[in-house]
């Protein structure tokens, strides 16, 4: 491996465990010698996440809740007095109540959507506004969205808005802070067995079809999303900003 990251220093957000994408993601940055900081949600999931960090041997893993500002504000404080630069930063989280993503859109509660956006969506823009003092010299912000954002998929409900609202929030993003030289960027893989898909009906039909419609006829991993993302945090992708980019065996371009 190339050490194409190395002495860059990255923040990763949304490993529950090793079938996360943040997790996939994270390996290919550590392997391209990238120093990374990590984050698990509550004390519960640190079991799950910190054996994780270990492996990676991160300088920096702490608690952070996105909906709790004061744990977003330390992180970044830490990242600031440790670091004092950040070169990148993977959001790799999505959350819905669980009535409201297994309704209809149309009967979505008003505080379940707003719950859903501010976990799934503002966060990234929250991140964004604090991670840029620390991108000095530039830098590369990524999340990590779904097809049923522009087209519906069976089952997404209510997400699809939300990644909709995500992918329109990178464009933006990436057009206040380009001058800056920070790039903005999401990452669209297909479906890949993780915790968080667990909670989508139906989803091992949804595997299925992903992988008869697709024209390579196969799913993705973890470890695919992760060596796309390594290059968009790269020097080499640095001309690429505002982009949804597809994982997924070319699902995306095959009609119904």
């Amino acid at each position: 491996m190339i050490d194409t990251l190395k002495g860059k220093k990255g923040l990763v957000i949304g490993i529950a465990n090793e079938d996360s994408i943040a997790w996939g993601c994270a390996k290919a940055f550590h392997d391209a010698g990238a120093e990374l900081a990590i984050t698990y949600v509550h004390p519960k999931t640190e079991a799950y996440s910190r054996p994780l960090a270990e492996e990676l041997d991160v300088p920096i893993f702490m608690q952070c809740d996105v909906e709790k500002e004061d744990e977003l504000d330390a992180l970044f404080q830490r990242i600031n007095e440790e670091w004092g630069e950040l070169d990148f930063m993977l959001h790799s989280i999505a959350f819905a109540p669980k009535q409201d993503l297994g309704g209809r859109v149309t009967d979505c509660s008003r505080e379940g959507f707003a719950k859903a956006m501010d976990i799934s969506c503002h966060s990234f823009i929250r991140m964004a506004r604090k991670a840029e003092p620390l991108m000095k010299n530039g830098g590369c912000l990524l999340t990590v969205s779904y097809y049923g954002a522009e087209k519906v998929v069976d089952h997404y409900n209510i997400m699809g808005p939300v990644k909709a609202a995500l992918e329109a929030s990178v464009r933006y993003l990436a057009a206040e802070l380009g001058s800056g030289g920070i790039r903005v960027n999401s990452l669209s893989p297909g479906p890949i067995a993780t915790r968080a898909a667990s909670g989508i009906g139906h989803f091992d039909a949804l595997l299925e079809q992903a992988k008869q419609k697709s024209p390579e006829h196969a799913l993705v991993c973890i470890n695919c999303v992760g060596a796309y993302a390594r290059f968009l945090v790269s020097d080499e992708a640095h001309l690429v900003t505002g982009s949804n980019v597809y994982i997924d065996a070319g699902f995306n371009i095959m009609g119904t």
